[in-house]
């Protein structure tokens, strides 16, 4: 038996500008998903999904003979059975030798977080399933998911990280980031999931001049790294907020839900959804759960 292991992720800063080249701060988390295999006589694969409480979400038997005639394609509409089938297909087209035995293989997968999150589900399985074909997991997410890549950096690191595309090619550098202040960061759930294939869509139709967002984000997110006031901080994020929104033509998070909130609150990766990072203590995370939102999390209890 083989296990790989994945981390979680969150974009602190950089979200849909990083597409476009801008420097942005992404941050792994301590929960993740694992990925069994077990050797099996039958030319099969025998593939299990676990949700975070164990229960299964998701089972599928294979045969091997059906990689062979997979084409690259949009996975867009496709069943959770079709897209597996397309990863693990071009994952071999990708390593040859990879599924080319005549025995199979029973797989389990085990996430550590509910799948609604969207703390990374897709792409901790391209990077376990990369890992196991051997395969570079960024050209997996390519040809599959699509996306900037920020995801798969953190699923293969240990620490915070700053996560850059020069010339379509990931540059990935970890870094030392704990802020003196995360004892007043927390995340928050808004209760739904955020489709992020179809928000970069979004994205990628709004006009305006990409150059200047990427430069005024990239260096926004350097002073975020840099900073180690909690005022300045708040000031920094709200700027954020700001340059994105204008960018996207949408209210920000706090605009559109939570006016009244005292402190600051920012997206995080695609917006609309999945988590927010709030600032402040005990009293404020309250006003969260007075309005509906069970799933609060410290910043030190969510990030690796």
């Amino acid at each position: 038996m083989k296990t790989y292991y994945s981390s979680g992720k969150l974009l602190l800063t950089g979200e849909y500008a990083v597409l476009d080249g801008a420097l942005c701060l992404a941050l792994p988390t301590v929960f993740g998903q694992q990925l069994k295999i077990t050797h099996i006589t039958d030319p099969i694969i025998q593939w299990t999904s676990r949700d975070h409480d164990h229960t299964v979400w998701f089972q599928e038997t294979i045969s091997l003979d059906n990689l062979h005639d997979i084409s690259e394609r949009a996975i867009s509409g496709m069943t959770t059975s079709e897209i597996l089938l397309q990863v693990l297909g071009l994952a071999r087209q990708l390593n040859p030798e990879f599924l080319s035995e005549n025995s199979g293989f029973e797989v389990i997968t085990q996430l550590e977080f509910p799948r609604k999150w969207g703390l990374g589900t897709s792409s901790t399985l391209i990077t376990n399933i990369a890992q196991w074909a051997d395969v570079d997991p960024y050209v997996l997410l390519e040809k599959t998911f699509g996306g900037s890549g920020y995801d798969i950096a953190c699923a293969q690191s240990k620490s915070p990280l700053l996560y850059q595309l020069h010339e379509y090619r990931p540059r990935v550098v970890p870094i030392d980031f704990k802020p003196p202040f995360s004892s007043s960061l927390f995340f928050v759930y808004l209760n739904r999931k955020q489709d992020s294939r179809e928000a970069i869509r979004n994205y990628r139709n709004q006009d305006g001049n990409p150059k200047d967002l990427v430069a005024q984000i990239t260096a926004l997110t350097k002073a975020i790294v840099a900073c180690n006031q909690l005022e300045k901080f708040e000031s920094l994020l709200r700027q954020h907020e700001s340059l994105i929104a204008d960018a996207l033509e949408l209210p920000t998070v706090k605009e559109s839900l939570f006016p009244d909130y005292p402190r600051m609150v920012k997206s995080l990766g695609a917006w609309g959804g999945d988590f927010v990072l709030a600032v402040g203590g005990d009293k404020e995370r309250d006003y969260f759960r007075k309005k509906g939102y069970k799933t609060i999390i410290p910043y030190t209890e969510m990030i690796a």
